[in-house]
């Protein structure tokens, strides 16, 4: 009898491995008037990536090099955007370098688990992140993540051109305006971005190490300055609670794209080598820059030319260069590299920034990926050159902020999978993943979600707007984000299920 059950099950198995490869096949045969343009063709054979939202199939995943899966999340977060989300702490919430440090490591520690353990299903279902996400919010619901994830997405860019163009103008003492700036850091971005896949991880790999050294001169000529911070203030809770909400919305984000990254590896690695690759990608850059940045930013005021470079206007770039000048124009040349630092990280939120674009309407997974690479570019550039002076205004609103929405999400998709679903990656039906009637309607998870607000606004603490709670115990709204949509989408579900009868 066992034996016989199990022999049934391999089938099954076959027989659903089928469907997806037939259901690829079709999708991507969808792209043929596209494909039939000779540049389309040209692009191709120069090795840019064409898939988008379509699913690998089994025998796709092949690619078993898994060290590149730290690699892009090291290179994408060891750049001078986690050194400035650590100047948040000492100069938006007035607090001393121990808390800042002790806020940066705790909560990194626990905001970085989510979406490490999310890349451990890019393997086993082949799937994009916002594919994986219709199979609990639905065909249509998966849209209102899909645009939350695209505002964030476009807004870590904006942040990162600012930053870029910042730092290469600060190289030229200013001749040469944080806008050309801007839009040299977005076009070498695009360009990365365009090739895909292959090329993003090549990069990936190799633009990790300038910025090391950059970082290390910087300690070795400046590092004694760091013990010059002034005497903190006594940290209050409610700083401390509204910094931490800026460190988590810093890292939950990367939940609504991470099996971007992790969709053609070969699906029987080990879950555990993926989690710790991509969890060490994540916090080793980010505890370590948002720490440096803390420090560096505190002791500015006591060195007249960091405290000149930094300005009244919070230039970080023009920060890192003082603090790279005493080694003259080796210097300039290392700011050079901290400011193409970002290209990593905007190249990979284009990448992913496709793929949203192509879940918010059938006929947009017919665009080849690379074309929203553009658009992307074509929305950041201006926006960043418009918020370039705004800089501090803009970071601690925007981290503060989708950390909200994150939070939920990512507790939807975990009592989805291992409540509903028991675990079993089986239940991701390949040949479903664009077909509406095979998917869940969506209302359970949207309803948790949207309902989750009702509480999460009272607890809300933020510049323009202070909540009944948040406003007694600093901002807490992702911390309740978390379980409050995930105990509401279990009896959502289940009334969804009874009603919802799938072909």
């Amino acid at each position: 009898m066992s034996d016989q059950l199990h022999d049934e099950k391999i089938s099954v198995d076959v027989e659903k491995d089928c469907a997806s490869r037939t259901d690829s096949r079709v999708s991507v045969s969808a792209n043929a008037g596209w494909l039939s343009h000779p540049w389309a063709a040209a692009l191709l054979r120069w090795g840019v990536e064409e898939r988008g939202t379509v699913p690998v199939s089994y025998d796709e995943r092949r690619d078993t090099q898994f060290y590149k899966i730290f690699f892009v999340w090291f290179s994408m977060n060891f750049n001078i955007l986690s050194f400035s989300a650590g100047t948040l702490g000492p100069i938006v919430f007035g607090l001393g370098l121990r808390d800042s440090c002790l806020v940066i490591l705790f909560f990194n520690i626990i905001g970085c688990a989510l979406p490490a353990y999310l890349n451990t299903w890019g393997p086993r279902t082949g799937m994009r992140q916002m594919i994986q996400s219709r199979y609990s919010f639905g065909y249509f619901g998966v849209i209102l993540p899909a645009v939350l994830n695209l505002i964030g997405l476009c807004g870590f860019n904006i942040l990162n051109c600012i930053l870029g163009g910042q730092a290469l103008s600060s190289v030229t003492n200013n001749n040469m305006t944080w806008t050309v700036g801007i839009v040299i850091v977005a076009l070498l971005s695009l360009l990365i971005s365009f090739m895909g896949y292959k090329v993003l991880n090549w990069y990936e790999r190799v633009a990790w190490f300038p910025v090391l050294i950059a970082f290390l001169v910087a300690l070795g000529v400046g590092g004694e300055n760091l013990y010059n911070a002034p005497p903190a203030a006594p940290a209050t809770s409610d700083s401390i609670l509204s910094f931490a909400s800026v460190i988590a919305g810093f890292v939950i984000t990367y939940a609504a794209m991470a099996s971007d990254f992790t969709m053609y590896y070969e699906p029987t690695v080990s879950s555990h080598r993926v989690f710790w690759y991509s969890y060490l990608g994540y916090i080793v850059p980010i505890i370590l820059l948002e720490c440096l940045g803390a420090a560096a930013v505190l002791a500015a005021p006591n060195v007249p030319s960091w405290n000149a470079g930094y300005g009244t206007a919070g230039n970080v770039g023009g920060l890192l260069e003082a603090m790279l000048s005493p080694v003259g124009n080796f210097g300039k040349f290392l700011t050079v590299m901290l400011s193409l630092s970002v290209t990593g990280n905007i190249a990979c939120s284009l990448y992913s920034i496709c793929f949203n674009f192509q879940v918010l309407a059938p006929g947009l997974s017919k665009v080849p990926r690379y074309v929203f690479s553009i658009v992307g570019t074509v929305i950041a550039m201006p926006l960043s050159i418009v918020g370039a002076h705004r800089f501090y205004a803009t970071l601690t609103n925007f981290l503060s902020l989708i950390g909200y929405w994150a939070s939920a999400y990512g507790a939807i998709l975990l009592i989805e999978h291992h409540y509903f679903r028991k675990g079993d990656f089986n239940t991701y039906e390949h040949a479903d993943w664009n077909v509406p009637r095979r998917l869940p309607w969506g209302a359970a998870a949207l309803g948790a979600a949207i309902l989750s607000f009702g509480l999460i606004i009272p607890c809300m603490n933020q510049v323009w707007f202070q909540g009944p709670i948040g406003v007694t115990t600093g901002d807490i709204g992702f911390e309740v984000a978390f379980p409050l949509a995930g105990l509401l989408y279990v009896p959502l579900r289940k009334l969804e299920l009874k009603y919802q009868k799938i072909d």
